[in-house]
C-alpha cells in the first residue's frame, strides 16, 4: 500500500505534503533526520492521509494536495 499524507508543523502550523509506502517510518524520518526541508523544520504530526494501491496514485494525490483545489479541499477537511 501507498499513502499520500499531510503533516502539520507543531510549532509554526505550516503543512507538508508527501507520499510513502510506510507512514510511521516516514514520520520518524521527518522528525529525526535533519537533511531535508521537513527534517530541519520539525516537529511534525500526521493530520491527514489517504491510502492507495499504487505509488503513482499516491503521487497524483500528493500533487493534488499541493494545488489550489487540493489546498481548498484540505482546508475544509482539517478545519472542521
Amino acid at each position: 500500500m501507498y499513502f499520500a499524507y499531510v503533516l502539520k508543523n507543531k510549532n509554526s502550523g505550516k503543512y507538508y505534503h508527501g507520499h510513502t509506502d510506510n507512514l510511521a517510518r516516514r514520520l520518524f524520518e521527518h522528525n529525526e533526520e535533519k537533511r531535508h526541508y521537513a527534517g530541519v523544520r520539525g516537529p511534525w504530526e500526521i493530520v491527514y492521509y489517504e491510502e492507495f494501491s499504487t505509488r503513482s496514485e499516491a503521487m497524483e494525490r500528493e500533487k493534488f494536495f499541493k494545488g489550489g483545489s487540493g489546498r481548498e479541499f484540505l482546508k475544509n477537511i482539517l478545519n472542521k
